[in-house]
């Protein structure tokens, strides 16, 4: 996937220059954009000449600009610590079910508390997502207009950065958790850790996290990719079937109906968002790290987004033909900050599948066995029998008599630790610091692969497309052309009026 993204990036560099040059923007500068009627508003009273147009233009001092960015700037963190404040209630609420599930009276909850635990959470973790995200939006809003940017590009850009950084935080932060926390600090049998000194940290299905990682994601992916779909179609459909009623209502009360011409039609439609496209952008750069972050994780995430873009397509195509007003056009050279943050996408999905592999996954702890403690170690290669005893190496084994509750006997639990009856009981073993030492170097060498990979190939695609280039030079190559002719006969004009007759005669 991280490979997948690259090219997908570096081709539609090349489909944005295609498109750049068919619409004749491809000189077109933000110098030549409009200021905010807010920002000249705000700061007429102070003036500087413009380096590029030579002409006196508000001006915003930079002590006043970096005040309301550290305003803003603070603004941002409260949010996020807001976000994280809610995965932390999530999480004590996954304790405190996780307690009541297993002592549940029906046999069915009792016996499956763990997915009953998960899939509750998800579901609550899912209603907090779509309650904050109206929050956020607002939020945003509020704090972009306090940094009163210079035009709108910039107003634009700095909004999305805001609602990407909103809604990335509230998506993934519960994801994080499950992936890289959950079950990573509850301590071993006889010493667990506990919150409040109440409640047991929850720890991992016996199979491993990725269960439950696969299920939030599953869960969180599905849901929202249906309430997005409803919110863009669903909800415009109902609004504008009410503005019908209501108008043939008021139509009654007249003696002859009136056919509306088809502009007064459209006025009744659904007005265009006031950020333009940027709710679709924002959903597809999200959908975008859902499918790249956890991939190996949860590999149907791009089979999911797959089929849902395939849907969306026609979706939108309808909404905005049939259920919402034509859209004011702009100018644009590209798609603003977006393509940044797909490409921090990208650098993060690569880090994070790394983590997921080494540390989330078994992968690790299986080809540490097989080539170290399993029965080929002095074989050189490895097979399916090589990883037979695995289950019994994972785990470790603890003295019930330690309990003092009567107990006798041992349980085994997933753990690296010596046994009760060595010099050093339940210390880490040797085996715990070759896993750890094998996913540090797997982090390290995985990473660097993937990034020498994935610049090679974006140093393998050009930009530009060479039938473009092509049409470049040839455009610029007529202009020249044009300009010598024109030179040409403006000497020859001289010449002429200066009675010369011949070329090495100089007017």
């Amino acid at each position: 996937m991280a490979f997948t993204a690259t090219v997908f990036l570096e081709f539609w560099k090349r489909r944005r220059a295609v498109l750049t040059y068919d619409w004749d923007l491809i000189d077109w500068e933000d110098e030549e954009e409009e200021l905010r009627p807010q920002f000249e508003a705000k700061y007429s009273q102070v003036e500087r000449v413009n380096p590029i147009t030579g002409k006196p233009e508000p001006f915003q001092p930079f002590p006043d600009k970096l005040s309301r960015l550290m305003v803003s700037v603070s603004g941002i963190f409260f949010m996020i610590s807001l976000v994280l404040t809610a995965v932390f209630a999530v999480v004590v609420y996954r304790l405190v079910a996780m307690e009541q599930f297993a002592s549940f009276q029906w046999y069915f909850i009792k016996k499956y508390w763990q997915f009953a635990t998960s899939g509750t959470g998800v579901c609550i973790n899912f209603m907090i997502i779509m309650s904050l995200n109206v929050v956020y939006e607002k939020v945003a809003y509020l704090l972009t207009d306090l940094e009163h940017p210079r035009t709108d590009s910039e107003w634009e850009n700095s909004f999305a950065l805001k609602m990407f950084l909103f809604q990335f935080v509230n998506l993934n932060s519960s994801i994080f958790y499950i992936a890289f926390f959950l079950g990573r600090f509850a301590g071993r049998p006889g010493k667990y850790n506990k919150l409040f000194n109440r409640w047991r940290l929850e720890e991992c299905h016996p199979s491993g996290c990725l269960i439950d990682l696969c299920l939030q994601m599953g869960v969180i992916m599905v849901l929202k990719q249906m309430w997005n779909n409803f919110m863009e179609l669903g909800y415009p459909l109902l609004q504008n079937w009410w503005a019908r009623r209501k108008i043939k209502k008021g139509g009654q009360l007249l003696e002859h109906k009136i056919s509306l011409p088809q502009w007064e039609k459209d006025w009744n439609l659904q007005p265009m968002n006031l950020h333009g496209l940027m709710d679709e952008y924002l959903e597809m750069v999200l959908q975008f790290g859902f499918t790249t972050i956890f991939v190996a994780a949860f590999p149907l995430a791009p089979l999911l987004a797959l089929l849902n873009n395939i849907i969306e397509i026609r979706l939108d195509a309808y909404k905005f033909v049939t259920q919402w007003r034509r859209p004011m056009p702009a100018r644009a050279t590209d798609i603003g900050i977006w393509y940044g943050i797909l490409e921090g996408i990208g650098v993060l999905a690569v880090i994070t599948n790394a983590f997921v592999i080494a540390i989330t996954s078994d992968y690790i702890p299986r080809f540490v066995y097989a080539y170290k403690y399993g029965p080929c170690v002095d074989q050189g290669y490895r097979q399916e029998k090589c990883l037979r005893g695995y289950v019994n190496s994972s785990l470790s084994i603890f003295d019930l008599s330690e309990l003092g509750m009567g107990y006798s006997g041992y349980c085994r639990y997933r753990d690296y630790r010596a046994p009760p009856w060595s010099s050093t009981p339940y210390e880490f073993t040797l085996q715990f610091w070759h896993v750890l030492a094998a996913r540090l170097a797997f982090i390290i060498v995985f990473e660097h692969l993937v990034f020498g990979i994935k610049s090679f190939i974006a140093y393998l695609i050009p930009d530009m497309p060479k039938d473009l280039c092509d049409r470049m030079r040839r455009e610029k190559y007529l202009v020249q052309e044009m300009m010598y002719e024109a030179e040409l006969e403006h000497l020859q004009r001289e010449r002429k009026k200066n009675g010369k007759q011949y070329h090495h005669e100089w007017p």
